[in-house]
């Protein structure tokens, strides 16, 4: 049995293993518990971890950096996968907000923090700890140890001990903060996603299918090339119904219309606001009552691109026209519909809907693969070559004038760069960048919970004597500095700019640097809303972190 004794009290890679596996288990465990009808998820493996350490069940060096490093990046990469194909738009549509709160949130913490140096007379260099871990921020920790090194020639572990010991609560600060303005906000969550809903509905994200009769005569004997190069206007044309003949034909560039004649066809609610003005009215009828007009015998359907030669193809480049005499209406992409426009690069996972004749639509469905099980297979090797660039990305020295040390996004900015950029512009390069939902979560859940572990076991050891000697104090401080900026920004989120209480919580969480309180926020929204604040401004957010904590160790000196 002393194999089995060595095996908990030992040290290695299998003692460490066992050690991570039991925290994150009990975490588990007990992140099922409600109190007053919240929970703290996943944050709970924190503080398992923290009682594994006090009671001296430590983690080998090696094999504890590895796991929450690397965990950390599963996590961050997740995220911008899931993200990535619609964070453009989405930071053209509130991007620079969302950024320029970040910025005052970073002020209002060193603001804090250096209010309360004053007040208590707490050193600044200490007060830096403090406020890396308020704000749990592993890359500024390091940079102020750094530049406190290269000023003075000699180690300071104060900082580090500030850091272990307000760590724990600046992470589930952030999450009581997101719980306090939820009160606040008096939030019912039925009426955020129904806010959600009809603002992306605002910012034509979705696509409508109308009939329009022909009434304008300036229309009547032109094909439907020259009046879509006359008009400009962005919209697919999938069928025609001519008054004359009564028969529907497949809307082609050189049919000729006539007045009277109807068109079926797909653009934006704006576009086909502008279409009746230029066309003629919108009229009742719907997809049904084509269907019910058999002339030509032509049919819709849904068809999942399975096939990863079709991956990073431009829709144009196919041809299906010419080939197959089919119209595409539009692509269906992680739930966002898109104008088939000739241009646009096709990916693993799009949903393509086609009009045609069903033996047409028979050929496309085999060119395109239409084969729903063939997305369960995992594409690793995109995501491998995206957290190697990530890696190097997150090393390049950034060089700042009149600071020491050269900046650095690390290995959560980097990967999360990368990987919202892989995940947008990597069917280009044909990578495959399509994961299932479920292959995604668990990856993500994979991550969070080993970096909550061993950031837990780390900090436990020797953290009740820190506290015993006078960190409370500083725990207290710790605190604040979370708390003050969590709220104000908050508040100003809503009440100002009026943002959705699921993006006020990514934006809380993306400030703060903090993936455990991500991981709470897209555990209570049920939506990837602040996944996207999230990331939107974590690479800035973790900029100006790095910076403002050199500055104050340089302030110090």
């Amino acid at each position: 049995m002393e194999w089995f004794v060595n095996l908990f009290t030992g040290s290695g890679v299998a003692h460490s293993v066992l050690v991570l596996a039991l925290v994150i288990a009990a975490g588990l465990y007990l992140s099922k518990i409600r109190i007053a009808g919240v929970s703290l998820g996943v944050t709970w493996i924190l503080f398992v971890g923290i009682l594994a350490g006090h009671f001296g069940f430590v983690l080998d060096d090696t094999t504890a950096q590895f796991a929450k490093e690397f965990g950390l990046i599963l996590f961050i990469y997740s995220i911008g996968i899931e993200v990535g194909p619609g964070f453009f738009s989405s930071f053209r549509k509130g991007g620079v907000t969302l950024n320029v709160l970040a910025a005052v949130s970073v002020l209002l913490a060193c603001l804090t923090a250096y209010i309360l140096h004053l007040v208590t007379g707490t050193s600044l260099i200490d007060m830096v700890g403090v406020l890396s871990g308020a704000v749990t921020n592993t890359p500024g920790m390091g940079a102020a140890q750094q530049t406190f090194y290269d000023m003075t020639g000699q180690t300071n572990t104060s900082i580090a001990q500030g850091y272990a010991v307000t760590y724990p609560l600046g992470v589930v600060g952030v999450i009581l903060s997101i719980i306090a303005l939820k009160h606040i906000f008096r939030t019912n969550f039925e009426n955020e996603h129904r806010i959600m809903i009809e603002r992306n509905k605002e910012h034509a994200e979705s696509l409508d299918a109308v009939t329009l009769e022909v009434h304008n005569e300036s229309v009547c004997g032109h094909t439907i090339r020259e009046i879509q190069e006359l008009f400009g206007r962005k919209c697919v044309i999938t069928r025609v119904l001519h008054e004359r003949t009564h028969e529907i034909e497949l809307a082609e560039s050189t049919t000729t219309l006539g007045k009277g004649d109807k068109l079926f066809l797909v653009a934006s609610p704006l576009e086909v606001e502008a279409l009746t003005l230029l066309i003629g009215p919108r009229i009742n009828m719907n997809m049904s009552e084509w269907d019910a007009i058999e002339a030509n015998n032509l049919t819709s359907e849904s068809i999942v691109i399975t096939n990863p030669r079709i991956n990073g193809k431009r829709l144009g480049d196919l041809k299906l026209r010419q080939t197959f005499n089919v119209t595409i209406t539009r692509i269906i992409r992680a739930g966002v519909n898109l104008i088939a426009d000739p241009h646009l690069l096709l990916q693993l996972g799009d949903r393509v809907v086609v009009v045609g004749k069903p033996e047409s639509i028979k050929k496309i469905g085999k060119l395109m693969g239409n084969s729903v099980k063939n997305l369960d297979e995992p594409n690793l090797t995109s995501i491998f070559i995206g957290i190697a660039l990530g890696v190097i990305l997150g090393s390049i020295p950034i060089f700042i004038p009149n600071v020491p040390v050269p900046v650095k996004l690390g290995l959560a900015g980097g990967p999360l760069i990368v990987s919202i950029l892989i995940s947008k512009f990597g069917p280009q390069f044909k990578l495959v960048t399509y994961t299932t939902s479920s292959a995604n979560k668990m990856i993500r859940q994979i991550g969070i919970t080993l970096f909550l572990a061993v950031v837990g076991t780390g900090a436990g050891n020797g953290f009740v004597d820190t506290i015993v000697r006078g960190g409370y104090w500083w725990v207290f401080y710790g605190f604040l500095i979370t708390v003050i900026p969590c709220i104000i920004i908050g508040i100003v989120a809503r009440k100002v700019c009026k943002l959705s209480f699921f993006t006020i919580a990514g934006l809380v969480s993306g400030i703060m640097t903090n993936p455990p309180a991500l991981a709470y926020s897209n555990e209570i929204s049920g939506n990837n809303q602040g996944s996207v604040a999230y990331s939107t401004v974590y690479p800035f957010t973790m900029f100006l972190r790095v910076v403002t904590a050199q500055i104050l160790v340089l302030m110090a000196l």
